[in-house]
């Protein structure tokens, strides 16, 4: 992984997982992103963007979304267009979320949590530049984690820095979670 950076304009985050096993259910990881304003930087988002969604003022977008892990590569890949957002957007941060598509590994009958799915991988790059990457090996428990925060400046640039941070909530929780100080 790598440290701050600053001056950001358009940025891919992407994410990647192997299948399940042949007869257990599908592993299903999307990426989710929070925008916050400036009247609450750590609140509720005033946009949050997931499967089947793109922001209203078109600045993020989904543009890969894959239910099961299958294919070459990265798996789903956003866009996040921050030199377009309006300035009082100060603040996104990027989440995945395992969707319970069943049972965990094992036959457990939980949920599904990164130790039980392979492979897993993120990305995040400015053109061809990549700005970080890393895995989710370090945090088997979590059902869900933080990747990345992007933060504007008083001047208005836009600076970036890895948050890996697990959480062991459902979809719904998580989105209500990750954008809280900590």
């Amino acid at each position: 992984m790598t440290g701050v950076r600053k001056g950001l304009a358009k940025v891919e985050v992407a994410l990647r997982w192997d299948p399940s096993p042949a007869g257990t259910p599908a592993n299903d990881l999307d990426v989710v992103a929070a925008v916050y304003g400036a009247a609450d930087r750590h609140g509720t988002p005033v946009q949050l963007v997931h499967f089947g969604s793109r922001s209203p003022d078109g600045t993020i977008t989904l543009n890969r979304d894959s239910h099961t892990g299958q294919g070459f590569g990265f798996d789903e890949v956003m866009t996040l267009e921050l030199h377009r957002m309006s300035p009082d957007k100060v603040r996104v941060v990027i989440g995945v979320v395992i969707q319970n598509t069943g049972a965990a590994a094992g036959g457990t009958g939980g949920a599904k949590t990164f130790a039980d799915v392979a492979g897993t991988g993120f990305r995040i790059r400015e053109g061809h530049t990549d700005l970080a990457q890393g895995d989710f090996a370090g945090l088997p428990h979590a059902t869900a984690a933080t990747v990345a925060e992007f933060t504007r400046d008083a001047s208005g640039a836009w600076s970036f820095d890895v948050r890996l941070e697990g959480f062991e909530a459902d979809p719904e929780e998580f989105t209500r979670a990750m954008g809280g100080v900590r």
